[in-house]
């Protein structure tokens, strides 16, 4: 191929390469994408992993709770924030990131728009363990939960 082919080759290879990323941005944005990160990250199968994560889990650093009710096989979240009063969570997902359970939640009532927990269980400790993100003030805080 000849050299100026060759370079307008990389260049609409680079651009469309640019585009699926850009159409990858507007989907995680749009919430057609699961709200957990990782390249592992994948639906959580129907596995025992699931019973781990049912329950009322306490922030105690402030009370918060979080009430998981269900699991579903798809990773699908049935769960509700309380800060005292009662929010629901606009999404709630379950997804193994290599061997660890994630669960990620967002909330965008509240006053807490845009607002994220992206935890991991530990089953160690039996906790919830991660961030935090405060949209409105735009601040990550590092946060654990126990189960009550």
């Amino acid at each position: 191929m000849p050299k100026g082919r060759t370079r307008g080759f990389v260049v609409a290879w680079l651009a469309g390469l640019a585009l699926a990323w850009l159409a990858a941005g507007c989907a995680f944005a749009q919430g057609n994408v699961p709200v957990a990160t990782g390249a592992a990250a994948s639906p959580v199968a129907a596995t025992p992993a699931f019973a781990s994560l049912k329950g009322t889990w306490v922030r105690p650093d402030g009370g918060y709770r979080i009430e998981i009710a269900n699991v579903a096989s798809d990773g699908q979240i049935a769960a509700t924030y309380f800060n005292p009063n009662r929010l629901p969570f606009e999404k709630a997902l379950a997804t193994m990131d290599g061997a660890r359970l994630r669960a990620a939640f967002e909330l965008q009532a509240g006053g807490y728009a845009g607002s994220t927990y992206d935890l991991i269980y530990d089953p160690a400790s039996d906790r919830l363990k991660g961030i935090y993100y405060q949209a409105v003030m735009k601040q990550k805080f590092d946060v654990y939960f126990v189960r009550k």
